[in-house]
């Protein structure tokens, strides 16, 4: 009888020790890729992770302008060529600010990387303190084709459909040019930014070649309520190019293409404007926002 209640302990035990192993072998490993381990401290004073804009896709800049020391593009170091009533004044996003009266910067040159080849997708991130007119557009940005009134990317904010009091509501209906010639565009018409001179509002737009889409966002805010209306037309970057920051080619004397006059050099600011060749994600768009509000 005691080898046989001996034997029975035996057996429990064993099968104890196999079910513990069973149970040791299908434990999850919390980190099966090995990862690198997290330091909170890392994190703090950061916003969305970032601890500035400028370590928002460093890779994918192509074209910077922060208006701090002159207007010259930061990347190239290249300076415009012609400029009319432009200055640069304190307060901006991140340090000065370019100030424009009825005025434009003009680049009579195509940037290294605004290539056909290299420019396939993008994103424009701008901050700007403007107000409507009720009687000229404005073309925030271009990136024009010369001796053509409608560029590659026409940046163009609506300011003719509302008086200057008006300063709930600004359409922003940017368009891209296509290879065959047609144009995509976009345009908010049921949810927009608040504007003044003295409020910076942040303006984006982005473009992914491979779905087509092309995004409107305003203080952090997806706003554009066609981004699939041309789908089928896909951006492509025609070369040679010229960038124009507050006009297009009719209001630069000596540059009209023809006498369409829809357009007015720029009366407002602009600062921290970048230039990406990929479409960024919503959640980058909104760091970019919350980070500039930060002064960052």
């Amino acid at each position: 009888m005691k080898r046989n209640n001996l034997n029975t302990i035996k057996t429990s035990l064993l099968g104890a020790a196999s079910l513990m192993l069973v149970f040791s072998s299908c434990k999850k490993d919390g980190n099966p890729n090995n990862l690198p381990d997290v330091n909170p401290a890392d994190y703090e004073g950061t916003i969305d992770g970032y601890r500035s804009s400028d370590e928002v896709f460093p890779e994918n800049l192509v074209a910077y302008w922060n208006f701090d020391n002159n207007t010259n593009e930061n990347l190239t170091n290249s300076a415009p060529t012609t400029t009319a009533n432009a200055s640069l004044v304190d307060g901006g996003v991140r340090g000065r600010a370019l100030s424009l009266n009825a005025g434009f910067l003009y680049f009579a040159r195509q940037f290294p990387k605004f290539t056909r080849d290299s420019l396939r997708n993008f994103s424009i991130s701008v901050w700007v303190k403007i107000l409507n007119n009720g009687s000229r557009r404005t073309m925030l940005m271009q990136l024009a084709r010369p001796n053509m009134l409608n560029g590659n990317i026409n940046f163009n904010l609506n300011t003719n459909q509302f008086p200057a009091s008006n300063t709930t509501t600004l359409r922003i209906q940017p368009t891209f040019m296509t290879q065959t010639g047609g144009f995509q565009d976009n345009l908010n018409t049921t949810s927009s930014p608040t504007i003044g001179m003295d409020k910076w509002t942040h303006i984006v737009i982005t473009y992914d070649r491979q779905t087509g889409v092309f995004h409107n966002y305003a203080d952090g805010v997806r706003v554009g309520n066609f981004p699939n209306r041309g789908t089928v037309n896909t951006f492509f970057c025609h070369e040679p190019n010229e960038f124009i920051i507050g006009s297009n080619y009719n209001g630069i004397p000596g540059k009209a293409v023809n006498t369409d006059a829809s357009f007015a050099p720029m009366t407002g600011q602009i600062d921290e404007i970048r230039v990406y060749n990929r479409a960024l994600g919503e959640a980058f768009v909104r760091a970019l926002f919350t980070l500039g509000r930060a002064n960052k």
